[in-house]
């Protein structure tokens, strides 16, 4: 498009604005112009928005001071406009959620239903089953749920089956089936969980009241029906209908543990919807919890996601999301409980913000809600692709020290050594948030004698750093060190001051039980807050016990070594396989002085034997020697 038609498209626009009228409406937004006389094209719409005052509200769009680059982009694409002038924000309301579900526009709100949770099925048939399915198909019979909990939903599931006892049998049965005797009893009948509706052991009023009352504890209207059946058991013991008494004591029971297991919020709170959203750490989605009370106790849970196409204020989706959510449950409820003051109002119900007591509670158990939610969406994002994990911790960690780019490549020293002998230091490398193992180095102190941990860091970051640059290897963006602050200093005059260098500096410090204790950074060190149960306090700890492994464990090789070294490692020619040779057969280097040149060969061969046997004998005869001239100068 070229300069000139941009500035044409922007005035078809901007007079179309100056022409709508102040009052609420719904506005649509089109990719694709209308020609004069032409119905738009409901193909074409990109956006729908609702409004108290649409002119006020559309010419918002178009003001150059609007610098949300998401807006940009949909203003970018408006070819049309069209409005629905309406009598009340209500209305207009309702209007806007009608036409988003109906054209589903790219540029709106999108509802993401991560799974399909099952509901509870009350069929249309002649003697109802009830059953939970996954499918929703409103022609077959009547919907409860989704049921975000499984367990909950078997329980109702169980409550039901036990009390009520509907048929659980799929064959389906008519009235002039029953009536010629067509039916026979299955397995159900005769472990008593079914009472025989298809051959008439049951009548069909007996059978449908008893639907009528499983529907009411699929609505969680159990405080009435328990009410209900109490007084029918009294009343049937009154008139010595015992049997009759027994099994409504039986029902009325099964009922009370079922209500006693359910979370009972308070008696007072009658019929009330609590909505809360919690937005991810992008605030590309949000998160929108719902809880409905009846009678006092939860019978609905539910999160869904939303993710934004636009800038949309958390008011704006909970908007949009509070008339879906109350249509999907069929809720009636006139108190909808929510976070903030609401801007619109509900035609059926008004919106109520908590500062105590119960409906706080609520709030705040919604809130909960949500947030579990979000992290179990994170966990499954994250087991999907790990490397989202990673880049999510290299931003918390670049945040909290703050960094200026992401410490892709962190390294870090640890010295080890006892009391100044076979002192050596480790390098370990992490490259996004993982071990690089082929990037290690191990490396022998040589200019430092005794033990002075200082002094081997200075050497190591110096060798380390300066190699690096001669090679022109790409430096790391982190440089963490065994210790506190003593050792920041050292690696900060070596890495600033001699090699001018600008790499950031960090510190892991243990306690007095040798455990990872705190994070340091800065200059002077600052300690930098981190939870010892979260991801990255983990990671830290990992990196800090996998230098400390790879530093003692070079120590102790090295150590090794040196506790095996013994004569035969200083004579030319006689190897490694040759020593285990000698060693094995001969036990010491004490009796392979003693042995003949014969046995010997019949180890190691007759070359290396005669070396061996030559060695010894020559140093035998001058310590002999030196014995001897010893001897007379003391004679003398």
């Amino acid at each position: 498009m070229t300069k000139e038609e941009n500035e044409a498209r922007l005035a078809y626009l901007k007079n179309i604005v100056l022409n709508m009228p102040q009052k609420p409406g719904s506005y649509q937004y089109y990719d694709k112009r209308r020609e004069p006389g032409e119905n738009p094209d409901p193909t074409h719409i990109i956006y729908v928005g609702k409004a108290k005052h649409l002119k006020n509200r559309v010419s918002s769009y178009f003001h150059k001071e609007v610098d949300r680059y998401k807006t940009k982009v949909l203003v970018s694409k408006i070819q049309d406009i069209t409005y629905t002038v309406v009598n009340t924000e209500e209305d207009a309301l309702l209007l806007e959620n009608a036409l988003i579900k109906r054209y589903n526009p790219r540029y709106n709100v999108l509802l993401k239903d991560g799974k399909t949770y099952p509901s509870i099925c009350v069929t249309n048939e002649f003697f109802p089953r009830i059953f939970k399915t996954r499918t929703i198909n409103k022609k077959t019979g009547t919907y409860f749920g989704p049921y975000p909990h499984i367990t909950a939903m078997y329980n109702v599931l169980d409550l039901i089956n036990k009390v009520f006892k509907p048929r659980r049998c799929h064959q389906p049965i008519t009235r002039e089936g029953v009536a010629l005797g067509r039916y026979k009893t299955c397995l159900e009948y005769h472990l008593h969980n079914c009472e025989g509706c298809c051959i008439g052991k049951q009548s069909w009023d007996e059978y449908q009241e008893n639907i009528r009352e499983a529907k009411e504890v699929l609505k969680g209207n159990t405080r009435e029906l328990s009410q209900h059946l109490y007084e029918e058991m009294m009343a049937a013991a009154k008139d010595l209908r015992f049997e009759e008494a027994n099994a409504l004591k039986i029902r009325y029971q099964l009922l009370q543990e079922f209500v006693a297991k359910s979370e009972v919020v308070s008696h007072t709170i009658n019929d009330v919807d609590v909505f809360t959203i919690i937005d991810d750490d992008h605030r590309n989605n949000a998160y929108i919890n719902y809880i409905h009370v009846k009678n006092g106790t939860i019978n609905q849970s539910f999160t869904y996601e939303y993710r934004r196409k636009l800038d949309e204020s958390d008011e704006d989706l909970l908007m949009l999301a509070i008339p879906e959510i109350r249509e999907r449950f069929a809720s009636k409820a006139k108190e909808v409980i929510v976070p903030f003051e609401m801007e619109w109002q509900l035609p059926d119900a008004a919106f109520f913000v908590p500062q105590r007591g119960d409906k706080k509670h609520l709030l705040e158990l919604s809130e909960m809600n949500g947030k579990q939610y979000k992290f179990d969406r994170l966990k499954q994002a994250e087991k999907l692709n790990p490397e989202q994990k990673q880049t999510r911790l290299m931003k918390e960690l670049q945040t909290k020290l703050g960094l200026d780019k992401l410490p892709y490549q962190i390294e870090c020293f640890d010295n080890s050594n006892i009391s100044g002998t076979d002192a050596v230091a480790g390098c370990i490398v992490y490259k996004g948030m993982k071990p690089s193992r082929k990037d290690y180095r191990k490396y022998n102190i040589k200019t430092v004698v005794g033990p002075d941990d200082y002094a081997s860091m200075q050497e190591v970051v110096r060798r380390r750093y300066s190699r690096m640059i001669e090679e022109n290897t790409p430096l790391p963006d982190l440089i963490i060190t065994d210790g506190g602050r003593g050792q920041m200093e050292v690696v900060r005059q070596v890495v600033e001051d001699e090699l001018h260098l600008d790499i950031a500096i960090g510190g892991l410090a243990k306690d007095d039980k040798h455990r990872t204790h705190e994070l340091l950074f800065g200059f002077p060190p600052r300690t930098i807050g981190c939870k010892p149960d979260s991801p990255l306090f983990r990671l830290l700890t990992q990196i800090q016990d996998e230098v400390h492994r790879f530093a003692i464990t070079f120590h102790r090789e090295k150590r090794s070594k040196r506790q095996v070294a013994s004569e035969i490692d200083t004579i030319k020619g006689i190897g490694p396989k040759s020593k285990e040779l000698l060693l094995k057969a001969f036990h010491s280097v004490k009796r392979m002085r003693e042995a003949s040149e014969q046995d010997l060969a019949g180890v190691i061969g007759p070359q290396k034997a005669a070396l061996l046997h030559e060695y010894f004998h020559a140093r035998h005869d001058g310590e002999a020697e030196g014995r001897q001239g010893h001897q007379g100068l003391k004679e003398g």
